[in-house]
């Protein structure tokens, strides 16, 4: 999809940048453009397959917490390897010097399979799919830490807090660029108004991109081979931030496969009540706001993008304050 922030390189200038990290023979250069952020290139080197993926450049606008967000994904991308049986890609390179071009870059294997919303599923196929993507999120919400928010932003003792700083970014954000952010002022008076519930939410490893354009799937010995990519917009927070992902044409309650198949394997079960769905409700007024506010930076009102986020935000702001204002 058509992007403002992705950098546009030639073939030479790919080559130039997988030369610097020692490839030779390079062939096969194409881009891959499912991506709506970083410029994603594969190429092949000495018959085997990589993919180049680079962040925006420097003196591009980005939002704030998408700042320096390359060097944050190689380190969960080690969390997901250190912590979890999930397969990811191997990283074989980084760099982060920006001596040869002006963004941080990295380069890794590339993975055989599709998405899995591309894939053709079988319904018990499917059903299996769905819960995978539960257990998947069960298993990075063992990873715990002390504090919240993003690496690269700064982070907080209490969920609370981070996520009113999380939110405070994003208006100023939305400030930067000559536009108001009501929907965000109005979630800053909801986390007062439930300021207790959110103290009281776990700080573990949360992904808040775990939708199915991030497993790649495929077919092997009898089975699937789930590989997680793109673990790049995570922080610490609370975990039930990551069920937005999961089943998101329905509500939290409603999520049947996902909620079975995250308890089975959690640390900590939990059933949904009205604090889960406090909490549920601020995943829906965070991702809203991302969506709002990300279109300033990367579309025109003419784009796909722009039209998609407008009305997916605005169902997520409808569900998620009806919650949050009710007594």
């Amino acid at each position: 999809m058509k992007s403002n922030t992705k950098v546009q390189l030639d073939e030479k200038a790919v080559k130039e940048l997988c030369a610097s990290a020692g490839f030779t023979r390079i062939s096969q250069i194409s881009p891959m453009g499912a991506g709506e952020f970083n410029a994603v290139y594969s190429f092949d080197s000495q018959g085997q397959g990589y993919v180049l993926k680079i962040a925006p450049g420097a003196g591009m606008p980005v939002m704030t917490y998408e700042r320096g967000m390359m060097r944050s994904e190689i380190f969960w991308y080690e969390q997901l390897q250190k912590h979890t049986d999930i397969p990811t890609p191997e990283i074989v390179h980084t760099d982060f010097s920006r001596s040869l071009i002006s963004s941080d870059f990295f380069i890794m294997r590339r993975i055989d399979g599709r998405q899995m919303n591309e894939m053709d599923f079988s319904a018990e196929e499917r059903e299996a799919a769905t819960a995978r993507l539960a257990q998947m999120a069960a298993q990075i919400h063992r990873i715990r830490h002390t504090v919240f928010g993003y690496l690269q932003n700064g982070l907080y003792e209490s969920w609370d807090l981070a996520l009113a700083g999380m939110i405070g970014a994003i208006i100023r954000d939305a400030q930067a660029m000559d536009k108001p952010c009501e929907n965000g002022e109005r979630a800053l008076e909801m986390i007062g108004k439930h300021r207790d519930v959110l103290r009281r939410a776990e700080c573990r490893m949360v992904n808040f991109d775990l939708w199915e354009t991030n497993i790649l799937c495929e077919r092997m010995d009898g089975g699937i081979r789930y590989t997680w990519i793109d673990p790049e917009r995570g922080y610490w927070g609370d975990p039930i931030m990551d069920f937005i992902c999961l089943q998101p044409d329905q509500p939290l309650g409603m999520k049947r496969i996902s909620l079975e198949a995250y308890n089975q394997v959690a640390e900590k079960p939990f059933a949904v009540g009205r604090e889960e769905e406090i909490r549920y409700a601020f995943a829906q007024v965070y991702l809203g706001l991302i969506m709002e506010v990300e279109r300033y930076y990367r579309y025109t009102p003419e784009d796909e993008g722009w039209e998609r986020n407008d009305k997916v935000s605005a169902v997520l702001f409808a569900s998620a304050f009806a919650c949050l204002s009710a007594q």
